[in-house]
Order: C-alpha cells, then sequence, then structure tokens
C-alpha cells in the first residue's frame, strides 16, 4: 500500500493546489447563496474526481499481472510526462506579463446566480474536462493501478489521492463554515494570491511532474 501512495501522492497535490476550482469556490462562498453552493461545488468536486480515479484504478487493475510493471503502464506514463511538459510550456508562454493581470473565465462573472446543481456541475466539468487536472487525475490513479499492492491497498490509496486532491474545495468550505467573521478576509488572501501566481504554481507543478514521470517510464521500459 505504501508503494501505491506513495507513487500518487505528487499527482495528488498537484491537483490539491490547481488554483482553478479553489478561486471558483471562494467566488461561490462570497454569494448570497454561498453556502449551498458551496457545499454543492465541494460536493460535485470530490464526487467527480472519486469516479475518474476509479474508473482509472479499475481498470488499469484489470490489466495489470503479478511482477514486473507492464509495458503499456510505462508507455503511459511517457505519454502523460511529455504531455505534462508540453502544458508547463504553454501555461509559461500564456501567463500574463508584468504589469498585467490574466482574464478570468466569462463563467465566473456568473457565478452570483448560479444554483446548486449548477454549481455541482461546474466542479465535475473542472475535473473531467479541464484538461490540467484530468492529466493529473488520471497519472495519479495509473501510479495506483501499476503498484504491487493489494486491493484493499489500492483502494486506500485511491481514497486519499481523492482527498488530498479535493483540499482545494474542502478547506476553502471548512474555513468559511468554521471561520466565523475572519473568513472572509481569510478566503479573499487565499484567492488573490492564487490568482497572482497561478502560472508560475502551475508551470513549476507540470514541469515537475512531467520530468517525475518521464523519469519513471524511461526507467521501467529500460
Amino acid at each position: 500500500m505504501g508503494e501505491a501512495i506513495g507513487a500518487m501522492l505528487a499527482s495528488a497535490v498537484g491537483i490539491a493546489i490547481s488554483p482553478l476550482p479553489l478561486i471558483a469556490v471562494i467566488l461561490m462562498l462570497a454569494t448570497p447563496t454561498g453556502r449551498a453552493n458551496g457545499i454543492a461545488f465541494t460536493a460535485g468536486w470530490v464526487l467527480g474526481l472519486a469516479a475518474v480515479v476509479t474508473v482509472v484504478v479499475a481498470a488499469g487493475s484489470g490489466l495489470s499481472t503479478e511482477g514486473e510493471k507492464p509495458t503499456w503502464a510505462s508507455w503511459t506514463k511517457l505519454a502523460l510526462g511529455v504531455l505534462f511538459v508540453l502544458m508547463a510550456v504553454k501555461q509559461w508562454r500564456d501567463r500574463p506579463r508584468e504589469g498585467h493581470e490574466a482574464a478570468p473565465p466569462k463563467w465566473m462573472a456568473a457565478l452570483d446566480r448560479f444554483t446548486a446543481p449548477k454549481a455541482a456541475g461546474l466542479a465535475v466539468v473542472l475535473v473531467a474536462a479541464n484538461p490540467k487536472n484530468l492529466v493529473l487525475a488520471v497519472g495519479g490513479a495509473v501510479s495506483i493501478a501499476t503498484a504491487d499492492t493489494s486491493a484493499a491497498g489500492k483502494a486506500v490509496a485511491a481514497a486519499l489521492m481523492v482527498l488530498i486532491g479535493s483540499l482545494c474545495t474542502l478547506l476553502p468550505l471548512g474555513v468559511y463554515l468554521l471561520g466565523g467573521q475572519r473568513s472572509a478576509e481569510v478566503l479573499g488572501g487565499w484567492k488573490g494570491w492564487m490568482s497572482a501566481h497561478n502560472a508560475a504554481i502551475m508551470t513549476t507543478v507540470l514541469a515537475v511532474l512531467g520530468t517525475k514521470y518521464v523519469g519513471d517510464a524511461l526507467t521501467g521500459l529500460s
């Protein structure tokens, strides 16, 4: 089980520090229906991430056998690693230049009109349709699926991956529900910092994971 947890940890942390869902849930919590929408968004994120991880782990485990790592896993990690690197390059090239701010997605302007079902649906979309989050989730789940551990160990690792990867929504919601009057100030500070450093954060995460995945793949193929 330790191998499975260690293999997925970097990907799970990469999802957890993804700025977009964190900013989205903070903006929702500031709306008149913030409590209901924030809870719905968080639930949608957790369930969406759990679905992706579960499907990939189940499918990958079915293709794996005991003993040596399957060749397909190394080729998959190589492809994901190259994709991570390319995404890191694109993220850095598209960063806002000094003195400018990146334009927020158009849907963020409509968050105050969202209902709870729409909030949950948006969270699922940000998991399954956002390339960065989806590739991170698939990469971590593949690492779990091909780990030399029992089915129970893989299930625990998958659950931990979903928990860690959901911290970007669970933590803001927890601060909102338990933080009292200071919650708005704290969440505003988080939002401002993540917005300002979005490009640097994601570029670093993607570059590090890309290098790791390519290295692991080449080791496996050799």
